[in-house]
């Protein structure tokens, strides 16, 4: 059976969630990446699920995966990005907020994509042109909306210089204007372009960036609005911000200028 690009990510991403949810609440080896941050025996299991997808599916494109890093030509014009766990501090804590991401990189563009969400039991999928929600057997169009009035900000940052995420929670003006969360999980982005968020902000840098190509992919082909954090072209300055509507992104771009313009000062 010949699949589709879309469909060997929504495949992939579901075969990495089955793993996710066979180990959900049991106890996890771990290895250790650094003080705040490790690896579990379920990250390396999801990833080695996904990548049988690929050997079965795409034998002949290469492969990034968090955990066992490149396969196939390094020169090779199709490249899937692979997050087998996105929050898996979340997933050995018991917390349910969780994703998987797969996406396909093509000559510098996301193509497909999937990010699913294991323990929710959806998978957030776009081919390109669409974006869909695929629940109970259903595939359904995502519609992004800011009537929440939540936005989600990425607080995981380097320890040593001042980042925008954990200066824009601590802003009285972020938090009168809309109701910060902070999940630590990519599945925050496809939220915004499923209506569940009105923004997320992150400081950092996304160019083929495994953890966040799939959710960014949907987002933009869901008709979020999607810039860096000085409202530029996505990749031109440092972070991200992608929100439901142009409205609301003018809003955020405007509370998001001072903390930009102090860290930068800070260096």
């Amino acid at each position: 059976m010949i699949l589709t690009d879309a469909e060997v990510a929504v495949a992939a991403a579901l075969a990495g969630a089955e793993v996710v949810v066979r180990d959900y609440g049991a106890d996890h080896v771990r290895f250790v990446k650094s003080a705040t941050d490790f690896a579990t025996d379920t990250d390396l299991e999801a990833e080695a699920a996904i990548l049988r997808v690929m050997t079965r599916h795409r034998p002949a494109d290469s492969c990034t995966g968090e955990e066992t890093g490149g396969s196939g030509s390094g020169q090779a014009r199709r490249r899937w990005l692979i997050d087998p766990l996105c929050g898996t501090v979340n997933f050995a804590a018991t917390t349910p907020l969780v994703a998987v991401n797969v996406a396909l990189l093509q000559d510098g563009t996301v193509s497909a994509a999937a990010c699913a969400d294991p323990i929710g039991g959806e998978v957030f999928w776009t081919d390109g042109s669409a974006a869909y929600r695929r629940a109970d057997g259903r595939d359904r169009p995502l519609a992004p909306s800011a009537v929440s009035g939540l936005i989600e900000i990425n607080c995981d940052g380097p320890l040593d210089r001042p980042f925008v995420g954990g200066q824009l929670v601590h802003d009285p003006q972020v938090r009168g204007a809309y109701g910060p969360r902070v999940i630590s999980s990519t599945l925050g982005v496809a939220w915004v372009a499923a209506g569940r968020r009105a923004v997320y902000v992150s400081d950092g840098t996304f160019r083929e960036n495994l953890h966040f190509a799939a959710g960014i992919a949907i987002a933009e082909a869901g008709g979020c609005t999607i810039s860096d954090l000085a409202g530029n072209p996505l990749n031109t300055g440092r972070g991200l911000i992608v929100s439901a509507d142009a409205a609301t992104h003018h809003a955020v771009l405007a509370l998001v200028e001072p903390h930009l313009e102090a860290v930068i000062k800070a260096g």
